[in-house]
C-alpha cells in the first residue's frame, strides 16, 4: 500500500516495485537472422492522425483541422508514391475517426499491400481514462477499422505513445500480436504483465526516430521547432546505419501532416534510396515482423 498519503519517497518497497514491474520488457526478441537471411530490417510506419490531433482535445481550431485535412490530401498521397516506387510495405496506423473521415484512404493502404493498426478512437490519452472506456474505445476502434478495410487489426500503438496501466490487458483481450508503443530497447521483445509472459511482441518505438518532435509546431503553446529537414535525415539515417551494423531492428514513425510537405517527403525517399541500395534489408509491415519473431523465438 502508499504510505503516507502516497508520497513516492514513503513507499514501500512492494509499493514501488509493483510500479515498475505492471509493464515491463521481457525476454529480447532479436532473431539471428530476419527473413530470407536478411541482415536488418526496417519498419516504416506514418500515424495518419489527421483532425483527431485538434479534436481529442476538444479543439475547434478550423487551422489546425485543415493541417490535418492536408494530411489526406497531400500526405498519404506522396508517401504511397514513395512506397511504390521503391516497392516498400509499411504500417499505418489510424484513429478510428481518421478513418470514418477518409474511408477511401484505408482502402487504398490495404488494397497497394500496407498495413493498417489500431490508433485508438480520436487519438485520446487513454492515461486519463478509466479501464472501461478506454476498452470501449479499443474495441470499437477495432471493430471500425475492420468494417472498412475488411481486415481486422492486429496490433496497437497507442495515441501520443501513452500506454496506461490498463493497456497491455485490453490488448490481451484483443489478441493482438504485437504493440508499438514502448521504448525499453531498440529491438523486438515480449511483454510482462506483473512478471508474466505475454506473448505479445513489442516493436519498440523511441521519440528520436519519430518527425513531429522535429516539426510539429502550435501556435498557442509557444511551440516552435526549427529543425532543417537536412537534419532530420541525418538522425534517422544514423539510427538505420547502426541498426544495420547490429544486425537489428529500424523503426521510425512519421505523419502524412509533418512529413508530406514538398521539402520533407524527400527524406523518406532518400531513406528509402539508401535503405534499398543494401540487398540484405528486409523492409516489412510491423504484423510481418511481428509473426517473423515470434516464430523464430516460440
Amino acid at each position: 500500500m502508499d504510505d503516507i498519503g502516497g508520497q513516492p519517497w514513503a513507499w514501500d518497497e512492494q509499493t514501488w516495485r509493483s510500479k515498475v514491474e505492471h509493464v515491463r520488457a521481457g525476454r529480447p526478441m532479436k532473431p539471428a537472422k530476419w527473413k530470407n537471411g536478411a541482415r536488418c530490417a526496417v519498419a516504416l510506419s506514418f500515424d495518419s492522425d489527421h483532425e483527431t490531433n485538434e479534436l481529442r482535445d476538444g479543439g475547434r481550431s478550423v487551422g489546425r483541422m485543415s493541417q490535418g485535412q492536408y494530411g489526406n490530401r497531400q500526405g498519404v498521397p506522396r508517401i504511397l508514391s514513395a512506397l511504390a516506387r521503391f516497392d516498400a510495405k509499411a504500417t499505418f496506423f489510424v484513429p478510428a475517426v481518421a478513418a470514418l473521415l477518409y474511408e477511401d484512404e484505408q482502402r487504398r493502404v490495404v488494397a497497394e499491400g500496407h498495413e493498417i493498426g489500431i490508433h485508438g478512437w480520436i487519438h485520446e490519452l487513454n492515461s486519463q481514462l478509466p479501464y472501461e472506456i478506454e476498452r470501449d474505445l479499443m474495441f470499437r476502434a477495432a471493430d471500425t477499422l475492420e468494417r472498412i478495410t475488411g481486415v481486422r487489426p492486429v496490433g496497437l500503438r497507442t495515441p501520443s505513445w501513452d500506454f496506461s496501466p490498463s493497456t497491455l490487458q485490453i490488448e490481451r483481450e484483443l489478441g493482438l500480436l504485437y504493440d508499438s508503443s514502448l521504448m525499453a530497447d531498440d529491438d523486438p521483445y515480449e511483454l510482462l504483465e506483473n512478471s508474466e509472459p505475454t506473448g505479445i511482441v513489442e516493436l519498440p518505438v523511441e521519440w528520436i526516430r519519430d518527425d513531429a518532435v522535429y516539426f510539429n509546431m502550435h501556435r498557442f503553446n509557444g511551440l516552435r521547432p526549427h529543425t532543417p529537414p537536412t537534419a532530420v535525415y541525418d538522425i534517422f539515417f544514423r539510427e538505420f546505419d547502426r541498426a544495420y551494423e547490429e544486425g537489428g531492428l529500424f523503426l521510425l514513425t512519421m505523419h502524412p501532416h509533418v512529413t508530406g510537405y514538398r521539402s520533407r517527403i524527400w527524406i523518406l525517399e532518400k531513406l528509402l534510396e539508401e535503405i534499398t541500395q543494401r540487398s540484405d534489408v528486409w523492409i516489412a509491415t510491423h504484423a510481418e515482423i511481428a509473426a517473423f519473431v515470434k516464430a523464430e523465438c516460440p
